[in-house]
């Protein structure tokens, strides 16, 4: 943490320095901690640094005192994005002690609307990020522009994110070639998921896995996975299919690097004896490895994790704060706490939501062991 904490000093200022009356690393420290103990409005960060102004002068000067709710929202609004984002890769350095393991990471790429960003003459902000389960941390987030969607964002934020040797999962809205094209060339892998909105290909592979004897033969082949869960009083199981049998494809050429498709059969069976089953199809530059496609199908689950915790655990949906600027630093800053949160032991197993009303119950207390993770 004090190695986050002098990653802070270096975020540009761009404030008019004779108005300057708290340092910039002081005000976003502050915010960061905040999140960390339950606050999640900026009247409420605050109240937080008023109520444990002792603790924080142990480690920030504080000369002119604690700044106002009014000034740590400016000062979020006046931080360029990028310049958080650094914090982030940053941090992201400091944890990840997964460097060099030889099995591939899963990098799930998703995006989420921040509801609450909204207005009348305003859209809600919408942010595709991309998030690592193994380390549990963000590699990073570009915020969708009014006039562009999905398709054009993921590649801006595959430009700005290190990829290689990962395994890149995303939807069925970035499956497109030229994103695929993007992946491959920053040395990663993909899985695809592969729906109508690429048509004949789309069906292509439907009507592929549709015939008895091909599926006989990817199970003969033992490209075939098979699991049972128990989960909320009903069954659910998992029927996963990999093959490289894609000379047939018409348009395979058109996807770089294109080795293998995929399918997962997903049935649940409810304790009145229904049953429902959902199919999916993917398109994969993995060559045929059936548990690394399933991990990485599976994986990508982790990303819509990582949403809902924004929503239930930090209550981003219903913060209203209307500068987009502000907006994106502040879901950074979530990440970021969502990453240290899980280090942080209160002594007990218990929901993240819970451990952030855990520690403001007793700041000093865990303030202490946070800033020396």
């Amino acid at each position: 943490m004090i190695e986050l904490i002098n990653k802070l000093e270096q975020i540009r200022d761009t404030r008019q320095e004779w108005k300057i009356r708290h340092k910039l690393s002081e005000v976003v420290f502050i915010a960061l901690l905040s999140l960390l103990a339950n606050a999640d409005e900026w009247e409420l960060m605050e109240d937080f640094a008023y109520a444990n102004e002792e603790f924080l002068r142990e480690h920030l000067l504080l000369e002119n005192g604690i700044p106002s709710h009014d000034t740590i929202q400016r000062v979020m609004s006046i931080i360029d994005p990028k310049e958080m984002q650094n914090i982030q890769l940053a941090w992201n350095e400091i944890v990840n002690s997964e460097e060099g393991e030889k099995l591939k990471k899963i990098l799930n790429i998703d995006g989420k609307t921040m509801r609450g960003t909204a207005s009348a003459k305003k859209r809600a902000l919408h942010v595709v990020s991309a998030y690592s389960h193994e380390d549990g941390i963000s590699f990073g987030q570009v915020a969708v522009n009014d006039k562009e969607n999905e398709i054009v964002a993921i590649p801006k934020l595959l430009d700005e994110i290190s990829i290689k040797d990962t395994v890149v999962t995303i939807d069925a809205m970035g499956c497109q070639a030229e994103i695929a094209k993007k992946i491959i060339s920053k040395g990663a892998d993909y899985v695809l998921a592969l729906k109508g909105n690429q048509g004949n290909h789309h069906k292509d592979v439907i009507d592929y896995f549709e015939d008895h004897e091909f599926r006989a033969k990817i199970k003969l082949d033992g490209n075939y996975h098979k699991t049972v869960e128990k989960a909320h009083g009903q069954i659910e199981t998992r029927e996963y299919y990999q093959t490289d049998d894609i000379n047939w494809l018409h348009e395979k050429d058109k996807w770089k690097g294109l080795k293998s498709i995929g399918m997962v059969v997903k049935t649940i069976e409810k304790p009145d004896g229904t049953k429902t089953a959902e199919t999916r199809y993917f398109i994969s530059s993995l060559a045929v490895t059936i548990m690394l496609f399933v991990k990485a199908v599976r994986g990508h689950w982790a990303i819509e994790s990582m949403h809902w915790h924004l929503d239930v655990t930090f209550k981003e949906d219903s913060n209203k704060t209307l500068d987009s600027v502000a907006a994106l630093n502040l879901n950074i800053l979530r990440k970021l706490a969502l990453s240290i949160l899980k280090l942080i032991d209160v002594g007990k197993k218990c929901s993240l939501k819970r451990k952030r009303y855990i520690i403001c119950t007793n700041p000093s207390k865990f303030l202490k062991q946070i800033v020396n993770i």
